[in-house]
């Protein structure tokens, strides 16, 4: 799967082992690697094997998240244009092959 980021801050965090662990801890930082390895292995967004990878809803609806360490999540974005949609409106995240990591961190805070 293809990986965008949202602005050049998080490609950063996502990009450099010293910058993320600096921020998020080394273990979250480890995990954050492991899922961007998972993201890039996938071709499709259906296809994730760990994190918890699920919808989400609210104000982050159109939005998936990935599971890191101690609360913090890994969300993300199709980046398809245009963004497969089921007959109902929704994402058709089974056809999402282009990402946009949009945050990182808690945001059940």
């Amino acid at each position: 799967m293809e990986i965008r980021f949202k602005d050049k801050k998080l490609r950063r965090l996502c990009e450099e082992r010293v910058v993320a662990e600096k921020k998020l801890g080394a273990a979250c930082a480890r995990k954050l690697r492991a899922r961007l390895s998972d993201l890039e292995a996938a071709s499709v967004v259906t296809e994730l094997p760990a994190g918890n990878p699920h919808p989400l809803k609210g104000d982050r609806a159109g939005q998936f998240s990935l599971n890191l360490a101690g609360g913090w999540r890994l969300v993300f974005a199709p980046a398809n244009d245009p963004c497969p949609r089921h007959v109902d409106g929704g994402i058709d995240w089974s056809q999402v092959t282009i990402v946009s990591i949009e945050y990182i961190g808690d945001y059940h805070d």
